[in-house]
């Protein structure tokens, strides 16, 4: 045991412990998304290919964050900085395209995501009924939206893209309740760094939602 919390009595050394978590955990939220503000400053001019690239490293560095977990907290915090980093650069493009277009939808969905996670979290967080079944059903969920965003590359469905991104909004309201009532429960410092990164990837999806709704369901 972390002698922190060694002499405490059980619950106070719970309590302190779930501070401790939600404090670290939100702080790495903090620090990953000005890392991805400044993977997008630096990816602004890059192309397609540089971004995809970007993208498959993001994901490296996320899988390889659940091997790293329990050896190095050093090296997880690493990998989360990079995976905020080349997450930055990876949406930079799409980001570049809506500043062009319509800055103020890029603004408005900032605004909006902020509202959104803030009261789905509070929610998630305060709950004391078992969110579980519902992540089940979320990812699930999500991987129909996958395919149905397939489907809208190739056929022309009227207010599709409106569709598509209000269900994924509904079905990331649900994971940010998990993500954060985890947050809660959860004692294990070690952890702060994943749930971090998961916290990161629900706000992240919600922004780009936004946006899609805001320039009025572009592709």
């Amino acid at each position: 045991m972390d002698e922190t919390y060694a002499y405490r009595p059980a619950g106070i050394a719970a309590r302190d412990r779930g501070r401790t978590l939600f404090a670290q955990t939100m702080g790495y939220v903090a620090a990953t998304t000005a890392l991805f503000a400044f993977g997008a400053y630096l990816g602004r001019n890059i192309g397609g290919l540089g971004a995809f690239l970007a993208w498959l490293g993001a994901f490296a560095a996320l899988i390889a964050m659940q091997f790293s977990v329990r050896k190095s907290r050093q090296t997880t915090v690493g990998l989360l900085a990079v995976f905020g980093l080349l997450m930055g650069v990876a949406v930079a493009p799409t980001i570049v395209y809506y500043a062009a277009t319509d800055p103020q939808a890029v603004w408005q969905a900032g605004a909006a995501t902020a509202l959104f996670v803030a009261g789905f979290g509070a929610a998630g967080y305060a709950t004391r009924r078992d969110l579980s079944a519902l992540a089940r059903i979320c990812f699930w969920a999500l991987l129909a939206l996958i395919l149905f965003g397939i489907v809208l590359i190739f056929v022309n469905i009227p207010y599709g893209s409106l569709i598509y991104s209000i269900l994924g909004l509904v079905i990331f309201a649900g994971f940010i309740m998990f993500d954060f009532q985890r947050l809660r429960r959860s004692r294990d410092i070690e952890a702060a760094p994943l749930l971090a990164a998961a916290i990161f990837l629900d706000i992240l999806n919600v922004f780009l939602f936004f946006l899609r709704i805001f320039r009025g369901g572009s592709r």
